[in-house]
């Protein structure tokens, strides 16, 4: 069979528990994608430049990392990480439906950052749970998990695309309009030599015929979409027997996923906790860090999380400043696309993550995990590179951003069971590579929006080359670090053979020289 009897009924076992992780990463997906679209519409509604729009990406990604960080706390129980999950899905519906109330940009940092610690605690739990129920087979749950933040990113764009402005917002007595002075630029620069790649989005005169803004109408629909996951979460826990005055008829789930983890040789979910008390590698990055065997081991241990770490600090880097700003820098020359137009990149972008990641489940029961991301990262430096040669073309500007997001799309699954892999499952990758991958959205986002406003919109893609080669060093880094692990390993064990031999030998030894004094006494 094509799938392995033994996982699908591992999968059929944790049914319930499988389906309602992957329900809150489509809330993730859902919120980690609007921005991009309705910044400028954002930046309108709060009188704002795109410099300070930008600390509002931060915010989110910083609240990110602290929730990515803290989230392994709630994991201590099955109904902490409910409870957990339940709050933070909740949270995302109630600031999208108050988004449209932020006409301060502050305001609207301060509602981010609040759906940012709810989105690290999800990205956390969720992934921490998948891996301890599947262990080695969590590859392709993992693979499905990310399909469904592709999923719930392409949905958000989506909804938010016909409530855009076209020709521009009115936000009191100030109005901006990117459409016009496109116009005004093509016609005065028509045959100037000036190079047109350094036009700031901030320095665009203003507009005579303004647009009101409706894009409050795409937040409140999105919050009422994302209201039915924290509800199945709340099912789940109905089932589970969690919630006071509620008891279900229904046996654990957590029984079964024992019975699953028997035929693995591993524990169930409910027997978590005593591996993290213990200093197991499944529990918040502090407690991670406070481990008292870490002095044991080898520095090939830390170097494999450093390195990881890093691979995912510049490929969810460039995922993040691409989806926040391939809107922006469509926008201004020298491709100058309509504002809706432009509008469909971050979808496509997100859809090309979704198909890929949904193509990525079969092929890595074929393919192990090492050889994607070998594929995946050439895949992005190539791409990359094809956007910055062809940067005059519209046409490639939508072809490159699909097949971007085609490459990008399974990179963070597949780095979180290659690393586990190597580790055998006994370190902190799973926390470390999550606060590593939030951490790069985080400053990645305000870097990149820092040097598009000082240096222009082709520094935009610059920065993306930049980025993507440095996550392939780290990535060489990886696999010279996973070789010298192996043959340190093997190495060991020779020597212990080879001590073994000699132990052997000298046993003998002592027996015949025992013998031959014995005889002598005789």
């Amino acid at each position: 069979m094509f799938i392995e009897e033994r996982i699908t009924t591992l999968f059929k076992r944790n049914f319930h528990h499988t389906c309602t992780y992957w329900s809150v990463f489509f809330s993730f997906g859902l919120c980690i994608a609007f921005l991009g679209p309705t910044i400028l519409d954002l930046r309108c509604q709060t009188q704002s430049t795109l410099s300070q729009i930008t600390w509002v990406f931060f915010s989110q990604q910083f609240c990110l990392l602290i929730g990515s960080s803290i989230g392994g706390v709630f994991k201590k129980t099955l109904f902490s990480a409910l409870a957990a999950l339940f709050l933070s899905s909740l949270l995302i519906s109630i600031i999208f439906a108050i988004i449209p109330l932020c006409h301060n940009v502050l305001l609207l940092a301060i509602a981010m950052a609040v759906s940012g610690l709810a989105m690290g605690i999800i990205d956390t739990i969720a992934n921490i749970q998948l891996v301890a129920i599947y262990q080695k087979d969590s590859a392709v749950f993992l693979q499905a998990l990310h399909f469904f933040i592709g999923f719930g990113a392409l949905v958000s764009p989506l909804i938010a695309d016909p409530f855009l402005s076209e020709t521009g917002c009115r936000v009191g007595n100030v109005t901006e309009n990117v459409t016009e002075i496109m116009h005004h630029f093509r016609n005065t620069l028509r045959n100037s030599p000036i190079v047109m790649h350094n036009v700031s989005v901030d320095h665009l005169p203003l507009a005579e015929e303004p647009e009101e803004s409706i894009v409050s109408y795409a937040f409140w629909i999105m919050a009422m979409i994302n209201l039915p996951v924290p509800m199945a979460v709340l099912f789940l826990m109905y089932q589970e027997q969690l919630i006071p005055f509620c008891r279900s008829t229904t046996p654990h789930l957590l029984d079964k996923d024992e019975l699953a983890m028997e035929n693995q040789g591993a524990e169930g979910p409910d027997t978590e906790p005593k591996d993290q008390e213990e200093g197991g590698g499944h529990g918040d990055i502090f407690s991670c860090c406070q481990n008292n065997n870490l002095r044991e081991l080898p520095v090939s241990f830390f170097g494999i999380h450093i390195v990881g770490g890093m691979v995912l600090f510049m490929t969810d880097g460039i995922v993040g400043a691409y989806a926040g700003f391939v809107y922006t820098y469509a926008v201004s020359p020298p491709i100058s696309l309509p504002n809706k137009t432009a509008g469909y990149l971050v979808s496509i972008f997100w859809a090309a993550i979704t198909a890929g990641r949904l193509v990525s489940i079969p092929l890595t029961f074929r393919f192990q995990p090492v050889r994607l991301l070998m594929i995946n990262l050439a895949g992005v430096i190539v791409t990359v590179l094809l956007l910055l040669v062809l940067d005059t073309s519209s046409i490639f500007l939508f072809v490159g951003t699909t097949l971007l997001g085609l490459f990008l799309s399974s990179i963070f699954p597949c780095m979180l069971a290659y690393t586990e892999d190597i580790l055998d499952y006994q370190g902190c990758a799973t926390s470390v590579l999550v606060t590593s991958a939030g951490m790069g959205e985080m400053v990645m986002q305000v870097l990149v929006g820092s040097i598009i406003q000082s240096e222009g919109s082709y520094s935009f893609l610059l920065c993306g080359m930049i980025i993507g080669c440095m996550g392939s060093v780290f990535f060489l880094g990886l696999l010279f670090l996973h070789h010298k692990t192996v043959n340190s390993i093997l190495l060991s064990l020779i020597v212990d053979h080879k001590k073994g031999i000699i132990q052997n030998i000298l046993e003998q030894f002592i027996e015949i020289s025992s013998f031959f004094l014995l005889l002598s006494e005789l």
